[in-house]
């Protein structure tokens, strides 16, 4: 597969096999992120990998109860409203119980946070394709990064204080009857070109 077939045909996946991928393919598409652009060339991006199945149970615990005291509000994103009224309901999975989650952070100051953190997870996702493993960005914990909760918890695990999570990308073997990504373009309804000159 070559870099255009692997944009092209990327699509996310929220079914995952239980089988976790061996360290070396994950520290593989962990470095294809480390490598992504960043705002003068900083590279204040941080990769939190968790592989541990009771520190992931953990953490969609945690995200669900946060999500549950929250209440929708007129015209409120739909994947919030969807976080929050399945969390409300006690069956929320923010993880879509992939196997591998790498979570994304920088420092919260810093102008170019989120858009460091989304070129990593883009870089991440491409390869992860490329190597027939699903993935899907995740933006629960972006959504919760000031909770104190969830802040305690990733700060017990080596978060800093000036920073904040702005994303993350579950991974894994798809769910799938071939065992590959979906890989099936959806038909473009948005992101409209305007060519000038």
């Amino acid at each position: 597969m070559n870099v255009y077939e692997a944009i092209m045909t990327r699509r996310s996946t929220r079914r995952f096999q239980k089988r976790i991928p061996d360290e070396e393919t994950i520290l593989r598409i962990v470095e294809a992120g480390r490598y992504a652009p960043s705002g003068g060339n900083s590279q204040t991006s941080r990769f939190f990998v968790i592989r541990d199945a009771a520190v992931l149970d953990r953490l969609a615990g945690m995200a669900k109860d946060a999500f549950a005291k929250m209440e929708v509000t007129e015209g409120m994103y739909p994947s919030l409203v969807s976080s929050i009224t399945r969390s409300k309901s006690g069956s929320y999975r923010f993880h879509y119980d992939a196997p591998v989650l790498i979570v994304l952070a920088n420092k919260k100051d810093y102008g170019n946070n989120i858009a460091d953190c989304a070129c990593a997870l883009e870089n991440m996702m491409i390869l992860a394709n490329d190597m027939d493993l699903g993935s899907c960005w995740i933006n629960q914990l972006k959504w919760l990064n000031e909770d104190e909760d969830l802040l305690a918890y990733f700060r017990s695990a080596g978060l800093k204080e000036d920073e904040r999570v702005y994303g993350a990308l579950a991974l894994g073997y798809p769910d799938s009857e071939s065992g590959l990504p979906e890989r099936n373009p959806l038909p473009r309804k948005g992101n409209e070109v305007v060519m000038i000159g």
